[in-house]
């Protein structure tokens, strides 16, 4: 199976990509007034700033104020650090395998985290303990178990078989599921309540306690992966050369492992399951600016914030007043383009 490599691409001019960039941080505008600004009574622009300075717009009253400062703008600023940290990751497990369809979510990192976060939830119930205090930290442990395990069972003479990559993640995905099951069976009702929420996904339970509680796990991630950006990008022309070049290939793999399962980890806790953020977002990019991720990885990070600005709009809005998980707008979007990269691979793609 063909790998991604940065000599199959047309260099892009970095004037294109501020192009891209800009395009991409005016949709984010438009998507902040639509997100905080729309609500079940309509939508108005002026609703989206009113919070900035509640004295200059007296035609809104305290409580909708208060909703936009307590729903809507955690919300928002939990939809910007979701899609920055998984485009970011989708984009550093690809670069780390050299392959566009290595992705969190199809090598089973993303069902590991969240399998023992329901199996935290499950334990709550049972010996009666806060399993939100603990949610970030167990999804971390269940992400970085997963990846370890894929990942060593992957390297074959010190290069990752992406076909075993993928065949193992696809076991571990039905067994985490056959674990989220078995756990739901025996749930009591409130439990499996927060086990569906886990398994759909959803943006509905965002709050400032717990964005502040995950968010030093995201920074962590979100910096640390945006620092080994330019030895990744070394990595993408072949792991021998890049250690010519002086990179530890060794230490910048274990680094980057644990990275993205601690951002994969904080944001299955937060949100549940959300898949193929991070399979979709970095391909998009990479048609746009092509694999150098001095200009795919910023213009990833913000296509990311604009799929789930969209996709969480879009599942306030199709049965509304109710809600549509947002893991099923991201799977019916991303789904069909991963069909279509399988497709293009078989011929000869990459």
């Amino acid at each position: 199976m063909n790998t991604l490599t940065l000599s199959r691409f047309k260099p892009v001019t970095l004037s294109q990509t501020h192009k891209w960039m800009l395009l991409a941080s005016v949709c984010i505008f438009a998507l902040a007034l639509l997100s905080i600004g729309y609500g079940p009574a309509g939508w108005d622009w002026r609703l989206a700033i009113a919070w900035l300075a509640p004295e200059r717009f007296n035609q809104f009253d305290a409580l909708q104020i208060n909703v936009v400062m307590q729903i809507r703008l955690p919300r928002f600023v939990l939809a910007v650090l979701v899609g920055l940290v998984l485009a970011q990751t989708g984009a550093s497990t690809q670069a780390l395998c050299r392959n566009p369809l290595a992705d969190p979510s199809i090598i089973g990192i993303s069902a590991g985290a969240a399998m023992v976060a329901v199996a935290f939830i499950a334990l709550s119930a049972q010996f009666n303990f806060n399993a939100q205090l603990y949610l970030p930290y167990a999804s971390f442990l269940g992400a970085l178990g997963v990846t370890s395990l894929v990942y060593f069972i992957a390297k074959q003479q010190g290069q990752i078989n992406i076909t075993t990559l993928i065949l193992v993640g696809v076991a571990i995905n039905a067994l985490a599921f056959a674990v989220i099951g078995l756990l739901s069976f025996f749930a009591d009702d409130s439990a499996l309540r927060l086990i569906n929420y886990w398994t759909m996904g959803s943006l509905g339970g965002a709050s400032w306690s717990t964005i502040i509680q995950a968010a030093p796990l995201l920074l962590i991630s979100l910096i640390g992966l945006w620092r080994l950006k330019n030895p990744m990008n070394l990595l993408l022309i072949g792991e021998s050369q890049a250690q010519y070049l002086g990179v530890d290939t060794n230490k910048l793999k274990l680094y980057v492992i644990i990275l993205v399962a601690l951002g994969v980890g904080a944001v299955v806790a937060l949100t549940g399951l959300i898949g193929f953020v991070g399979l979709v977002v970095p391909h998009i990019a990479r048609l746009m600016v092509g694999p150098h991720l001095r200009n795919m990885l910023p213009l990833c990070m913000l296509i990311g914030v604009v799929v789930l600005l969209l996709s969480d709009w879009l599942a306030r809005i199709v049965i509304m007043p109710a809600e549509l998980p947002i893991g099923i707008i991201t799977a019916l979007l991303g789904a069909p383009l991963f069909i279509y990269l399988i497709v293009k691979n078989k011929r000869g793609w990459s």
